[in-house]
């Protein structure tokens, strides 16, 4: 015990990048926030400016938009800052709020997927009860308890790592305080930590996953079944946006958690955690605007609006 000393601040070492390559990086980074910012900040105006937009869908969508936004904005900032004034430290109490508002929204993102996946799935499966099914009440309820079992499940760990003790190792090679790197800082007994990430992984990621796969699975089985070339391309259509951010959001978590490397483990855990932590959100608007008509239709009635104003 007279070994341990009290934490008050960690160092995020973020990315191995030159001295020289700095001022590059910290541009290329902005921009990219900066973008994820605005596209989703599009998408939610756009969204509650145009009553053709107000459907169970777009309110999922919505929320996505907003979970995206807050998640970049959870690490980018701080990583920012820390390029900007060449000081990697975080506080202990910074670390854990950056650590749960990170899970919060990496975990709520996956249950709005899950979520417009199953409204997809109603919208093609069972079109003409589409409306008795996706009901407002529902909609809003499948919303609320999203945001109820993320916030739960995250400050169960938060709390789990407020009771460990750490050592005078307060380096987390990462750009942000996951709670992974600060387990390995931990000098108590982190074996419930462990055990309650494998059992709430497997119950907030997994299970998500696997019902996000049965409803396209179902999906597709309803599009072999169609008999019109026109309803195969209406269902490619709707669900086309939705199957990309999917694609793109567990593409790069299996990437990280399913396919470890030997070689180079910590710089890849970096790079694999931006693509899906900015990357991913800042493409997620450019695929719905690009790949959906009522978006684009929206967009253009704004517009219209705006301009008969002036």
């Amino acid at each position: 015990m007279n070994n341990k000393t009290v934490i008050s601040q960690f160092l995020l070492l973020g990315f191995p990048i030159p001295p020289e390559h700095q001022h590059l990086f910290y541009a290329l980074f902005l921009t990219m926030y900066l973008t994820t910012v605005l596209g989703n900040l599009i998408i939610i105006i756009l969204i509650h400016l145009d009553s053709h937009l107000h459907t169970p869908m777009y309110l999922f969508l919505s929320n996505l938009s907003f979970s995206d936004l807050c998640f970049s904005s959870v690490t980018m900032p701080k990583l920012l800052q820390n390029m900007q004034s060449r000081d990697p430290s975080i506080t202990y109490a910074g670390c854990l709020t950056q650590m749960y508002f990170f899970m919060v929204f990496a975990n709520l993102e996956n249950f709005l997927l899950m979520v417009m996946a199953y409204d997809r799935y109603v919208a093609i499966c069972f079109p003409l009860h589409y409306s008795s099914i996706m009901s407002p009440i529902l909609c809003i309820c499948l919303v609320f308890m999203s945001w109820v079992l993320t916030m739960l499940n995250s400050m169960l760990h938060t709390l789990l790592v407020v009771k460990l003790s750490f050592c005078e190792d307060n380096v987390i090679p990462h750009f942000f305080c996951d709670v992974s790197a600060l387990l390995k800082l931990a000098c108590s007994d982190i074996f419930i930590n462990e055990l309650m990430i494998f059992i709430m992984g497997g119950l907030i990621i997994v299970i998500p996953f696997l019902l996000i796969v049965m409803s396209y699975v179902r999906i597709f089985i309803s599009i072999l079944k169609a008999s019109s070339t026109q309803g195969i391309h209406k269902v490619f259509s709707t669900c086309g946006s939705h199957l990309s951010v999917v694609s793109l959001f567990y593409g790069t978590i299996i990437g990280l958690y399913l396919c470890p490397s030997a070689n180079n483990s910590t710089v890849k855990e970096t790079v694999m955690a931006m693509m899906y932590t900015v990357v991913t959100p800042m493409l997620n608007p450019f695929i719905y605007s690009l790949r959906n008509r009522d978006m684009k239709e929206a967009l253009i009635r704004v517009l219209c609006k705006k301009k008969i104003s002036l």
